[in-house]
């Protein structure tokens, strides 16, 4: 490394972070989301099991584990934040932010067993057919529920975009999912007043292929994170770097990390001329366009090297 690089803006190993107050306020604020929502969740799966198992309707207590299931995915949740809010440590330099990312993977994987439930249970109404009962205590249910879920996934998906928190995005699209499942129960309903009960098991499956599609969205999300895929566009990078005057070339681009925690790191050519000094502050001047730019990037190493001889 030569003299003028300069390491990344942030605490020594095993000293507190100065970010340190406001990481605890965000663990915070999103824990109080998490079980603000885990106690609508249950109470909306209470509320559409009993409703599902006194009408016989099998789509109903599948969305029924679905909401269930949406209470779990919150205390999961609510593990993972605890464990993300501690700071950088000699053991974890980087901090532990990654164990929000976890819980996201961990919510996409519960929601696989959901998906195994509802298919075994529709592939036995298939076998033995059963019309379930569409009654007005059915339908009340599922409207109030319904209302409880949008109210539930607008506010998650706008707290977790504000507390850029990945447990919070991915239980926001787990909980968005019941709004549609709770859309397609009702069709089943409708479908038996209708007289067409074989509806109920092939929305059943319907359901489960939504569910199941959400869960390797987020399974994948989460793995792209934990494998160090790029978080920035390279390019961009390069271009917000070369745009402070001085910086003759800009390249090594690496970026990973969850959104709101992006770690960079990257090469400048300047002036070989430059005393230690002025490329070091020009090197402050990179990374200060980048924070601008990115407002994720929360740790930036810009290596700073000589230009060729010849170099525009």
């Amino acid at each position: 490394m030569s003299p003028a690089d300069r390491p990344a803006r942030g605490p020594d190993v095993g000293a507190p972070a100065p970010g340190d107050a406001d990481e605890a306020a965000r663990a915070r604020a999103v824990r109080r989301v998490l079980l603000s929502i885990l106690a609508l969740n249950w109470a909306v799966a209470l509320a559409k099991g009993v409703a599902g198992l006194l009408g016989g309707s099998l789509s109903m207590v599948a969305d029924a584990a679905h909401s269930t299931f949406d209470g779990a995915s919150n205390v999961v949740g609510l593990v993972a934040v605890t464990f993300a809010a501690r700071g950088p440590d000699r053991e974890h330099p980087y901090g532990h932010r990654r164990f929000e990312v976890l819980g996201a993977a961990a919510i996409g994987v519960m929601l696989t067993t959901v998906v195994w439930g509802i298919v075994a249970g529709a592939v036995a109404r298939l076998r033995e057919p059963r019309a379930p009962d569409a009654s007005l205590l059915q339908f009340a249910v599922l409207g109030a529920t319904l209302a409880v879920n949008l109210v539930v996934t607008l506010w998650e998906r706008r707290a977790g975009r504000a507390l850029e928190s990945p447990v919070l995005m991915a239980d926001a699209e787990h909980t968005a999912s019941d709004v549609l499942t709770t859309l397609a129960v009702v069709s089943s309903l409708v479908c038996a007043r209708l007289g067409v009960p074989a509806a109920d098991p092939l929305i059943a499956l319907a359901i489960a292929c939504y569910v199941g599609w959400i869960a390797v969205r987020l399974i994948l999300g989460a793995s792209n994170v934990l494998a160090d895929r790029a978080a920035l566009d390279p390019a961009a990078v390069v271009r917000v770097a070369q745009g402070v005057p001085g910086v003759q070339d800009c390249h090594a681009v690496r970026t990973r990390g969850p959104e709101g925690a992006v770690f960079a790191d990257l090469r400048i050519h300047v002036d070989p001329g430059l005393t230690v000094a002025a490329a070091h502050d020009l090197a402050h001047e990179v990374e200060d366009a980048l924070r601008a730019a990115f407002p994720g990037l929360t740790d930036i190493v810009v290596h700073v090297e000589p230009a060729a001889p010849g170099h525009p």
